[in-house]
């Protein structure tokens, strides 16, 4: 199975992401991880700080002549700012006057909505830069960077990832909107919020201004859909052991994100059991479902239909217009110290959560066939599938339930409470 760890802080020398796990024969090159990470700074409304930082990238350790050998794959991840940040961040004793001017400053007024306060009252620190430094959202670019391996790995099993933006703010993409297909990609990452519907992209371009004008921030929503999933990854026996469950964690481990759902999600909620779930059909005696309500996972384990998960991101809480708040070394009211900030990180957020997702799945699926070597893990989820028998073998493709006559009983069981009763 997979583990991974980061290290680092927001104004370090640098980023350090281990990935151990992953087996020998993965096709890795440093420009697929570099990929990722410019997908990472894209979107509308994003700061300057996507514009002058660069992630210089550096393969450690696990990897050689473009492929994996089996051994823990270690990424560096150099800050290029680190000589702006040197006598601030060093871990080294300063001398109190590197505190006395501008960027060293303590920084004694918590932003509310961020680790700042809850930080310093958990470690003990009488200032809130050394919880802001590991909790920022620099630290996804670790993440980011060990997805891209763990993407690798699921593409050569056949399994592709996307995401789009569904909404930010009150703007959305129209409910009957197509999905996006791993083809998309390019298309996606070319439009200023990574959304295909090309008005609903422009409301959102649209909204994003509307809050940067106001000195204000703004969230919303991104998605995730997995192709070429294998049914049976997860399994229903244990609480940890729920794809949905795992999922669900990882994505919220994700700074900012407050909600996660999986396929319709809370529109599953109002809707009545006979219109909420994924009917079955045959064809050709292949077993088919005419909706992917359900997200491709049912019982916390894929069906073989297309995965899909959403992430909520809450409003960047560093705010232009700064929040009320208390200067914890005077005990006065003042606002909020101003960090550099987007208005906007929605689009980067589905990259994110690209990353995470590809790295649960990747562990699931290792959890599942195992293997020291792809070629192993390739023959072991070939053999599984082989061995479904016919009766109950599946397909990817849904159908569309009005093709179908049959004797279907749709009678209710009854009509008073006496009769439901067993």
């Amino acid at each position: 199975m997979l583990r991974w760890l980061t290290a680092g802080e927001s104004h370090g020398p640098e980023l350090l992401a281990l990935l151990e796990g992953v087996p020998a024969g993965v096709p890795i090159a440093i420009t697929d991880i570099q990929a990722d990470l410019a997908r990472r700074k894209l979107g509308y409304g994003r700061g300057g700080r996507m514009k002058f930082e660069q992630d210089e990238i550096t393969l450690s350790s696990g990897i050689r002549h473009g492929f994996t050998i089996g051994s823990p794959v270690g990424i560096r991840i150099q800050n290029t700012e680190w000589p702006k940040w040197t006598e601030v961040m060093s871990p080294e004793p300063v001398g109190d006057e590197v505190f006395e001017t501008g960027r060293g400053r303590k920084l004694t007024r918590p932003r509310p909505g961020h680790a700042d306060l809850v930080g310093m009252q958990k470690y003990g620190f009488e200032e809130a830069r050394p919880a802001l430094e590991r909790a920022s959202a620099r630290e996804t670019a670790a993440r980011v960077a060990l997805g891209a391996v763990a993407k690798k790995f699921l593409a050569e099993l056949g399994i592709r990832t996307v995401s789009h933006t569904v909404a930010i703010g009150d703007q959305q993409v129209p409910e009957n909107a197509t999905w996006p297909v791993p083809e998309d990609v390019a298309r996606l990452d070319a439009d200023p919020v990574r959304c295909l519907d090309a008005e609903a992209s422009a409301a959102m371009v649209a909204k994003i201004d509307e809050t940067r004008h106001s000195g204000d921030t703004i969230g919303g929503v991104t998605e995730v859909l997995v192709y070429g999933l294998p049914p049976g990854i997860g399994s229903y026996v244990h609480w940890d052991r729920r794809l949905d469950s795992r999922l669900a964690g990882a994505l919220m481990s994700i700074q900012a994100i407050k909600s996660v759902e999986i396929g319709d999600g809370l529109e599953t909620t109002r809707r009545p059991g006979s219109k909420a779930h994924d009917p079955l059909y045959s064809v050709d005696g292949t077993i088919h479902r005419a909706a992917d309500r359900a997200g491709g996972v049912e019982g916390g384990m894929t069906t073989g239909t297309v995965l899909r998960a959403r992430v909520g991101m809450k409003p960047i809480a560093t705010v232009p217009r700064a929040l009320h708040t208390v200067d914890v070394a005077t005990g006065e009211n003042a606002t909020a110290h101003h960090q550099r900030s987007d208005v906007c990180a929605v689009p980067a957020s589905g990259v994110v959560a690209e990353a995470m997702v590809a790295l649960v799945l990747a562990n699931s699926l290792l959890e599942k066939f195992g293997g020291d070597s792809l070629a192993e893990v390739q023959r072991n989820l070939s053999s599984f599938l082989a061995s479904i028998p016919d009766t109950i073998r599946t397909s990817s493709e849904l159908v569309d339930p009005s093709d179908f006559d049959g004797p279907i009983d749709d009678t209710p069981m009854g009509d008073s409470l006496s009769e439901w009763k067993v």
